[in-house]
């Protein structure tokens, strides 16, 4: 149901004393909840780095890269999941040939690229939508050091919003995680092997035990060889983990700085129910039973339950099979009609009910509204809000989340303009969830869902940071507030 607009990418590599892209094949497809435009893979097999691309928006990496997979043998590679820009790029260049993927976000292209174009250096828009590749301004960048690990540093420094990669040479993969930690990279070993994954769920099923799991910290830069990984720059001390891949992004079984997704999200619903206990104790808030959104409200679903005692049950149930997660495919209209269809109501288990319902987040509303009136259409007695997070107040300046042409995109921001009158006010009033503007806020929104109720936690330790279980300032804020810690 959500409609957060993401373009994400998800990278996974190894390098082993024998054959390893099989392995690499399997790893990169567990990213494949992050991305449907671009799938890749490239590989050293001891005389040429071998690459291949190719667009998965019709069909899944698994089919498209299956050939490569077969054919090519190489004890080192790696694989992107991208719904942005192509990737892994071929990069011939001063400091050697390579091959590179990353995750994030440069918000400065247009600058870094005009800079470049001053330099008479020109980048190729072939296959990303007529503009400069990020991955190319990337590369371009690392390029001008005098080695790797200076070049890496250098963009790093250069860029403004973060990039993580991966950089497959002949000597093995160095990877660098963003200078603010704010997506994940971490080490896996097993026999004769050594990966480095964004998702950790990646690793279980490939043989890489989680008592060997390494994450690497904040700007920290590494390489991989055959002799396990080895730390060339020790990580910075800022660590601004990005909040939503706790809260929706990242996989149910993956873990960011040593905290697993799908129990922040139970812990997420034993906070909403929290906020629940007296109203349902003194019977102000009666309801039939909870559920979850599928699939990253379930979890928080379950956690309300099992501390409200209210039972538990699916009025919607997911139809997985040809349907994608809503906030993948590219369009905002192919991305409507998935969140449209995937999504099968039972008229039984809603007709008559009151239903509370938990969900990850309210960005713009335009699919929650849709699926609330398809609850009241049949039947539904009362239907009741209660997303994990606080309401989204800005833009996502620092990944690809949450992208919109406007901040008044949100439905948080949609309802303090009905409020304020006006598009030009102070935001501070509705930051502070005990202010008169920020009760209006909510009620505007409730209605303009057409909720029977709605209620959001509050951000800080008395509220959504503490169920992730981090200390504040080790995440980024900068989705709810002016995050000067972010910059």
């Amino acid at each position: 149901m959500p409609e957060k607009g993401v373009k994400m990418s998800g990278v996974f590599g190894v390098v082993a004393e024998e054959n390893c892209v099989g392995d690499v094949f399997r790893g990169t497809d567990y990213h494949s909840h992050l991305g449907t435009k671009f799938g890749g893979m490239a590989a050293f097999d001891g005389k040429e780095i071998q690459y291949h691309i190719k667009g998965i928006s019709m069909q899944p990496f698994r089919p498209q890269l299956f050939d490569f997979r077969k054919n090519v043998k190489a004890d080192m590679s790696i694989g992107v999941i991208s719904d942005y820009e192509p990737q892994p790029l071929y990069i011939n260049s001063k400091l050697g040939d390579y091959a590179i993927a990353h995750v994030g976000k440069i918000s400065n292209l247009v600058k870094l690229v005009e800079q470049a174009h001053k330099k008479n250096i020109h980048f190729s828009a072939d296959m990303s939508g007529g503009k400069a590749n990020p991955t190319e301004v990337i590369a371009y960048l690392i390029n001008q050091g005098k080695n790797y690990v200076e070049g890496i540093q250098l963009m790093q420094d250069s860029i403004e919003g973060s990039s993580s990669i991966l950089l497959l040479n002949n000597e093995g993969i160095l990877i660098a995680r963003d200078k603010f930690g704010r997506t994940p990279l971490v080490v896996g070993q097993k026999d004769r092997a050594t990966a480095v994954t964004f998702e950790t769920c990646a690793f279980p099923n490939l043989g890489f035990g989680v008592e060997n799991y390494n994450y690497l910290g904040p700007g920290e830069i590494g390489i991989i060889t055959n002799q396990g990984y080895k730390q060339l720059k020790k990580p910075g001390n800022k660590l601004q983990i990005c909040d939503f891949l706790y809260i929706y992004y990242g996989f149910p079984g993956s873990s960011y700085e040593g905290i697993n997704s799908e129990v922040t999200r139970y812990n997420f619903g034993k906070l909403l129910a929290g906020m629940d206990k007296k109203d349902i104790e003194n019977g102000v808030l009666k309801v039939d039973y909870v559920t979850g959104i599928p699939d990253s409200g379930t979890a928080s679903g379950l956690g309300y339950s099992h501390v409200s005692g209210l039972p538990f049950k699916r009025p919607f149930v997911k139809y997985t099979a040809t349907y994608q997660r809503s906030f993948m495919p590219q369009e905002q209209e192919n991305r409507d009609i998935v969140a449209q269809y995937k999504l099968i109501p039972i008229k039984e288990l809603i007709e008559g009910f009151s239903i509370l319902s938990t969900e990850d987040s309210i960005v713009r509303g335009t699919q929650l509204r849709r699926k609330v009136k398809e609850l009241f259409n049949c039947g539904a007695r009362e239907v009741h809000m209660r997303p994990s997070c606080p309401p989204l107040t800005m833009g996502c300046e620092y990944l690809n989340f949450s992208r919109s042409k406007s901040v008044f995109d949100l439905v948080a921001r949609q309802a303090m303009r009905k409020v304020e009158g006006k598009e030009d006010f102070d935001l501070t009033p509705y930051l502070n969830e005990d202010s008169e503007k920020y009760a209006k806020m909510i009620d505007v929104i409730r209605g303009d869902l057409g909720l029977t109720s709605l209620k959001y936690p509050r951000y800080g330790q008395k509220g959504m940071v503490s169920a992730i279980g981090l200390p504040e300032e080790k995440l980024c804020s900068g989705c709810w507030r002016e995050c000067d810690s972010c910059k």
